[in-house]
């Protein structure tokens, strides 16, 4: 997945702090577009780190903790890509996969109603996952040239809604409307494209339905149909977009770009009036903000939109599996609604939030736990965050979009009842 998001807030400023900054920073400024360059920051990041790749978890050891007898994972049994068994123990375990590797085996851990709810679905199903586009031999100055000497009229119809600039083409849904896929699990959304340089494109815009990220067959078969799918869509652009007559495919990824799975509940679940409403906490971790961007489903192919924050908090709760001891829940898997997560999942809310987490276990190693801190043990570290990694997380305040709403309006909004861009329209007449 190397087309970044930003998270800004409503006057367009910038929120992304910590470690990630380096990251998006270089993206913007064209010096990380190509795998290589993500690789090399992400091996800064991973430095003197020992890693495994290639696992099979066999079991989870558990033993008992503050929440029973069965609620502290003392270790983890698994088996290395070379066929050795070994065990792994830890203060704290971080479950950080596409598909609750570890989570899912907890009997504890309760499953929250996903998206199947809101749209009214028996089985669960997850927002799509993204199929990574990938071009060669795209002229994107000619491209780029000829969408801006084009008049309004022109370009919308040839192109429908969107923009192209140096680095970014975004939207051009009128053109990708009129592809017709071979198949009713695919689907070919607005662009999301990125000049990586050279003539080679990415573009997040691909989507596969009704893939279960926790099944291999699942994903294989996923995989298999967006490569089958591949030459179509090309021949589409060749045909279609201005500068890419001799775009050339560039490679397939190694995996789909998986947006979602279970949602599990934790201390603290985020809410849709938490965001709406700019709500800031105590324990604050990261600043979030975002869109409330509902991926497509085989529901609703092309998704919606359930409001756009200005800025809001998200607490060290919501990154605390609950009912146990000492499992944090990072990036995909932070406790959230299935419809909050629209926003809390984009890349920036949650790195800034792992960064935060792992310096407050720093500071508190063999004083307290994570669970241990009260509201009085947060000015001082959030001080420390600030003074030495230029981390604020306290202190900001966001526009609440929902000042003056009832409870029973606020419930509605909450649970998909209410949808925040259609309503608030209705609302103000």
């Amino acid at each position: 997945m190397l087309f970044l998001d930003e998270t800004r807030d409503e006057q367009h400023r910038l929120l992304v702090q910590g470690r990630a900054k380096e990251l998006f920073d270089g993206f913007r400024a064209g010096k990380i577009r190509k795998l290589s360059e993500f690789e090399q920051y992400f091996g800064k990041l991973s430095k003197d780190i020992p890693v495994e790749q290639g696992v099979n978890i066999d079991g989870v050891q558990l033993e008992a903790g503050a929440f029973g007898s069965e609620s502290k994972v003392a270790g983890i049994d698994y088996t290395t890509k070379d066929g050795v068994k070994k065990r792994l123990t830890a203060n704290y375990v971080v479950e950080n996969t596409d598909y609750a590797a570890v989570v899912s085996r907890l009997k504890g851990a309760v499953r929250m109603p996903g998206l199947e709810a809101f749209y009214g679905q028996k089985d669960i199903e997850y927002m799509s996952a993204g199929f990574m586009m990938k071009f060669k031999n795209v002229d994107w100055e000619r491209f780029q040239s000829s969408f801006k000497a084009m008049t309004p009229k022109e370009r919308s119809a040839k192109y429908g809604y969107g923009s192209v600039d140096h680095s970014y083409a975004i939207g051009l849904s009128g053109m990708t409307s009129k592809y017709k896929p071979s198949n009713d699990r695919v689907f070919l959304r607005g662009f999301n494209a990125v000049h990586q340089r050279d003539g080679e494109v990415l573009i997040n815009a691909f989507l596969i339905y009704t893939v279960n990220p926790a099944d291999d067959k699942s994903v294989a078969e996923a995989m298999e149909l967006g490569k089958k799918e591949m030459p179509l869509l090309l021949e589409h652009f060749r045909r279609n977009i201005t500068g890419w007559e001799k775009a050339e495919l560039n490679g397939f990824p190694s995996y789909p770009y998986i947006r979602e799975y279970n949602h599990y509940e934790t201390d603290y679940v985020l809410k849709v009036s938490d965001m709406l409403g700019a709500r800031m906490f105590w324990d604050n971790v990261s600043i979030g903000g975002y869109p409330l961007d509902l991926q497509g489903t085989s529901a609703n192919k092309w998704g919606i939109e359930m409001g756009r924050p200005d800025k809001y908090g998200m607490p060290l709760r919501s990154f605390l599996l609950k009912n146990y001891d000492n499992v944090i829940l990072a990036g995909k898997n932070v406790g959230s609604s299935a419809i909050a997560y629209g926003s809390a999942r984009i890349q920036p809310n949650t790195s800034l939030a792992a960064e935060s987490i792992g310096v407050i276990l720093g500071q508190i190693q063999g004083k307290k736990t994570l669970r241990e801190l009260k509201e009085a043990d947060m000015p001082a570290l959030h001080s420390y965050l600030e003074s030495k990694y230029a981390i604020k997380v306290t202190g900001v305040t966001g526009r609440s979009k929902i000042e003056g709403w009832s409870a029973e309006e606020i419930a509605k909004l909450d649970s998909g009842e209410i949808v925040y861009p259609s309503y608030v329209q209705k609302r103000k007449k």
